[in-house]
C-alpha cells in the first residue's frame, strides 16, 4: 500500500513538473567587446503552452526598461536587436551602455507554473583610449618627480605600466638591475610613477601603456632630464645681488650728504614783493599807479 502511494505521489510530482514552464541558459554571463554582436541565451526547457508570451527587460543602475515587449523591439533596440530561436535575444553593434542585467520572462497560461524568468549579466568591454601622460621636462638631482598616466574610457578599468627608453619599469626595482639605483614607486591602478630622489640615471624618454581585457593604448614618449644643481652659481648670483643692493644704498647715502635730496623749502625762497626804500612815500592813484613822493617835496 505504501509503495502504491509513493508511486502515485511521484507520478503527480512529475506531472506537475511537466506542466510547469521552466527556463535555462547556455551562458548567463556573456562578455563581448564593443561594436560586436552577442547572443543572450534564454531557452524554454519545458512548457505545454503552445504560444507563451516572451518579454525581455534591461536593468541598469536600478532602472528597468523594456527591450522586447508585445512582440516588438523597444527603443534603440528596434534597429539593432532581434529574437532568435523563439526566446533568445541577439544584440548587434553593442556599446558600453549595453552593459547591464537582462531579464528573460516567459508567461505560459496553460502551465501549472505560469511564469518563469532568468537573468543574463552582459558585460561589454571597451578598449582604452590613448592615455594622458604628464612627465616633468627637467628635475634637479635629489628632488622628487611625479609622472602621471590616466584614461577614463576603457571598461573594465585600465591598469598602467611605465616604460623608460622603451624598457618596462618593474614595480619592484630590485628585480631589474638597470633600475636598482632608482628610488621610485609605481601604482598600476592609478598610473602614478613617483621618483622619491631622482639621479642622473633617471634621465630618459618615458611612456605609459593603459591595458584592460579589451586591448591597450599607449601615449607618446616624453623626455625627462635630470640635471645637477649649480650650487656655486647660485651662491655667486646671491652675492652679486647683495653687492648691487649695497652699492645702491651707499649711492643714496652719498646723495643725501651732498644735498641732492634736500627739502625744496630749505633750498629755495618763496617770492616776496621787493622792499620799499626808506624815506620814500608811495601814493596810489588809479591812473598812474604808485609813484614816489619824497618827504622833501613841497607844494
Amino acid at each position: 500500500m505504501s509503495c502504491a502511494i509513493s508511486y502515485y505521489l511521484l507520478f503527480v510530482f512529475a506531472g506537475c513538473r511537466l506542466l510547469a514552464v521552466e527556463l535555462t541558459s547556455s551562458n548567463t554571463k556573456p562578455v563581448v567587446q564593443e561594436f560586436q554582436s552577442v547572443e543572450l541565451s534564454c531557452i524554454i526547457k519545458s512548457t505545454v503552452t503552445a504560444d507563451p508570451r516572451i518579454e525581455w527587460k534591461k536593468i541598469r543602475n536600478g532602472e528597468t526598461s523594456y527591450v522586447f515587449f508585445d512582440n516588438k523591439m523597444q527603443g534603440d533596440f528596434a534597429t539593432r536587436a532581434e529574437i532568435l530561436s523563439r526566446t533568445s535575444l541577439v544584440i548587434k553593434n553593442t556599446t558600453r551602455m549595453d552593459t547591464a542585467t537582462y531579464r528573460c520572462e516567459v508567461a505560459a497560461p496553460s502551465d501549472t507554473k505560469t511564469i518563469d524568468e532568468i537573468n543574463i549579466q552582459l558585460t561589454v568591454q571597451v578598449k582604452p583610449v590613448t592615455p594622458r601622460c604628464v612627465v616633468p621636462k627637467a628635475v634637479p638631482v635629489g628632488k622628487t618627480a611625479s609622472l602621471h598616466c590616466h584614461e577614463n574610457e576603457g571598461y573594465p578599468k585600465s591598469t598602467y605600466s611605465w616604460y623608460r627608453n622603451s624598457e618596462p619599469l618593474s614595480p619592484d626595482t630590485k628585480t631589474n638591475t638597470k633600475f636598482q639605483n632608482s628610488s621610485y614607486s609605481l601604482n598600476p591602478t592609478t598610473g602614478t610613477l613617483v621618483f622619491h630622489a631622482v639621479h642622473k640615471g633617471d634621465t630618459g624618454r618615458y611612456s605609459c601603456i593603459a591595458t584592460n581585457d579589451a586591448g591597450f593604448a599607449k601615449c607618446e614618449e616624453q623626455e625627462m632630464e635630470v640635471y645637477d644643481l649649480n650650487i656655486g652659481g647660485i651662491i655667486g648670483g646671491v652675492l652679486v645681488v647683495i653687492a648691487v643692493l649695497v652699492l645702491i644704498t651707499l649711492g643714496i647715502c652719498c646723495a643725501y650728504r651732498r644735498g641732492y635730496f634736500a627739502n625744496s623749502k630749505e633750498s629755495g625762497e618763496s617770492y616776496k614783493t621787493p622792499a620799499k626804500p626808506d624815506g620814500v612815500n608811495y601814493i596810489r592813484t588809479d591812473d598812474e599807479g604808485d609813484f614816489r613822493h619824497k618827504s622833501s617835496f613841497v607844494i
